[in-house]
This record gives structure tokens, C-alpha cells and sequence, in this order.
């Protein structure tokens, strides 16, 4: 079966006619949910077999941004509230194990409330490094301040999601910490120097480097390319993504409509292929540009597919036993009730 490089968003909470020929006829690889197209459970649950049914692939996978705080898709009176990423590292306490077990609980419980829905990947961990100069779009995002706190968090996220049936994605490699600007609304320029960037931007993805897929930023890195931004520069994917970071799993590009990035969508998608994207990504549901990264992306095939089905092959194991109220409330007694639903 032939399978677009692309993971796509559609446009409410329902598929039209439209969107469902659409999808039959290009088969992304993926589909990516955003609040408006959350309304219930039941609604959510019907929109993603609908969504998979036109793929013919029950495994699709279908992502969503569920990080806490000011990320969160889904949320009451459905689902539980979680707090940003450095709630976490805030925890108060000397012993770092707890900070840790209480960041995986959290992973562990929107994986639960996930799974429940279909969805299959969670767009989390953020390991960026904050800088105190940077743009406030990552922020409370991060978990930590420091490359070892941000790690460690990271990884206890990512393994809570594991742990439930769900993928995580690293994101965004090689790292939005310094950046000075908001991707979404233009194109950041990094001009640290390499040793700077590899000793601490680059640490956290290192690490986690073993994880099944990541997501690129947005960003120039002068050290390394002084005209194209990670998601469509074969220098910075050579050599920071698969070299300096060492990481071999599926990446994914940001969202191909952001500000940050020039030319068309069909440029956009070819770029970010060619630099060495093995699937890029779409999330506004605007029909006329879905069309347009279609035709620049491709399809997937060769070392980009077996990333890909290498991803899938994560979810093989069953969810770990799980009582989701005795977690639920260990984590809000965490909290002191801050984020109780």
C-alpha cells in the first residue's frame, strides 16, 4: 500500500465527504488532533476510526499535543487538567527520584486517558532548555532549567507514555531554548557557538536518543547552517540530529504552516524531505494547503518507512496494570489539589 509522508489535521470535529475522499486517495501515514475536533469522548473515539478507516490501517497513528498547562488538547469536564512540564521540576523536596516518579504518574495517566480514545502518540516530551533571554513560547513548557533537570524529566515522561500504550515524541530537536522568537510567527535565528549548543541544547535529545520519533524546530543555528532552520537543513539533520545527538528514530517536522518557514507549501514539504525528514507535518485542516504539502511530500518509503514501522513496533507490548483513580489521586495529593479537575 502506498502511504503519503505526511501526517494531517482535518477541520472540526467531524470528517466531511471531502475530507474523507481526500484522505482515501493520498494515505498520510499519521493524523493530528486539536481542540476543534474535541468535543466527548464517544465524538473523538467515532472521529478516529473514521479517520483510520479511510487509511485502511487500524495502527495509524493518531498524535495530539497533551503536554499540561498551556498545551493541552483535551481537558474538563472529560478529562483531567495537568500542569506545564516545570511544574514538575518545581515539585518541592531535595530528593529528585520523587520529582521523577510524580512526572512519569503524570505521563502515565494521560496515556491512560488517551488509549481510552485511540490516540496513540502524545507530542511530548518538550526537552528544550530554557534560556533566560529566550521567547517565553517554551517557558513553564520545559521541565527544568539546567540540561541534567530537563533529561531527567524528559525521560520519565516519555517512558509514563510507553508504559501506556502511547509513543512519545522528543520535540523540538535540536532544541527552542535560546531561540528569541515565536516559530510560529517567525523565523528564529540561534547564533550560539557549536560547543555551547552541544554541551547543553543538544544534551537532553542525546539522552533520550533511544526514543521512537522527534520533532524538529523551526530554528537556525548559525553554527551549524547560516540560511536554513533544522526542519529543512541537510547540514543540521546530518549533523547534529544523526551525528551529535545520535538519534536514528523517525522525525517528524514541525508544523509545515508556521510563520518560521518561506515558500510554498509544496516547497515546504519537499525541503523538509530532502533535508532528511522522514514525515512532515500539517495541522490546520485548511484542505488547499493539505493538497499542496501532499504533492512535495512524497511517499514513504526505504530508511524513512522502516523508522517508521520500527516506531510502530513500540506499541506491540500491552499497557502496564494500571488503577487510574488510586494514580489519579496520588498525583493530585502531589499537587496539593492545584490541578484537580
Amino acid at each position: 500500500m502506498s502511504v503519503t509522508a505526511a501526517i494531517l489535521g482535518c477541520a472540526g470535529p467531524t470528517l466531511s465527504a471531502q475530507e474523507k475522499a481526500f484522505f482515501r486517495r493520498v494515505k498520510p501515514w499519521g493524523f493530528i488532533l486539536f481542540k476543534r475536533n474535541v468535543e466527548a469522548p464517544d465524538q473523538v473515539r467515532a472521529l478516529i476510526a473514521a479517520l483510520r478507516e479511510t487509511v485502511g490501517r487500524a495502527d495509524a497513528p493518531v498524535l495530539i499535543d497533551q503536554e499540561g498547562g498551556r498545551v493541552q488538547r483535551l481537558g474538563p469536564p472529560h478529562w483531567g487538567r495537568y500542569p506545564p512540564g516545570r511544574a514538575f521540576g518545581d515539585l518541592k523536596g531535595n530528593d529528585p527520584l520523587l520529582r521523577r516518579e510524580i512526572t512519569r504518574l503524570g505521563a502515565r495517566l494521560m496515556a491512560h486517558d488517551l488509549a481510552a480514545l485511540g490516540i496513540n502518540v502524545d507530542c511530548v516530551p518538550v526537552l528544550d532548555v530554557p534560556d533566560p533571554n529566550g521567547h517565553e513560547i517554551i517557558g513553564d513548557r520545559a521541565y527544568g532549567r539546567t540540561p541534567g533537570e530537563v533529561a531527567l524529566l524528559g525521560r520519565a515522561a516519555a517512558e509514563g507514555l510507553i508504559a501506556g500504550g502511547v509513543l512519545p515524541v522528543i520535540k523540538h530537536i535540536p532544541g527552542h531554548g535560546r531561540a528569541m522568537a515565536d516559530s510560529h510567527l517567525e523565523l528564529p535565528v540561534v547564533d550560539a557557538p557549536f560547543e555551547d549548543l552541544d554541551a547543553a541544547d543538544f544534551a537532553p535529545f542525546r539522552v533520550l536518543s533511544d526514543m521512537p520519533m522527534a520533532m524538529t524546530a523551526h530554528v537556525i543555528y548559525t553554527a551549524v547552517d547560516r540560511k536554513r532552520p533544522a526542519t529543512t537543513s541537510k547540514k543540521v539533520m546530518r549533523k547534529v540530529v544523526r551525528g551529535a545527538i545520535g538519534f536514528d528514530g523517525l522525525v517528524m517536522s514541525d508544523d509545515l504552516s508556521m510563520k518560521a518557514l518561506s515558500g510554498d507549501f509544496t516547497e515546504r514539504a519537499q525541503a523538509s524531505r530532502a533535508a532528511g525528514c522522514d514525515v512532515v507535518l500539517h495541522c490546520n485542516g485548511s484542505m488547499d494547503e493539505m493538497a499542496a504539502v501532499v504533492a512535495g511530500a512524497g511517499l514513504l518509503k526505504g530508511r524513512a518507512a522502516a523508522r517508521a514501522a520500527a516506531a510502530l513496533a513500540r506499541l506491540a507490548r500491552a499497557p502496564e496494570p494500571f488503577d487510574a483513580a488510586e494514580a489519579r489521586a496520588r498525583f493530585d495529593a502531589a499537587f496539593d489539589g492545584r490541578f484537580a479537575a
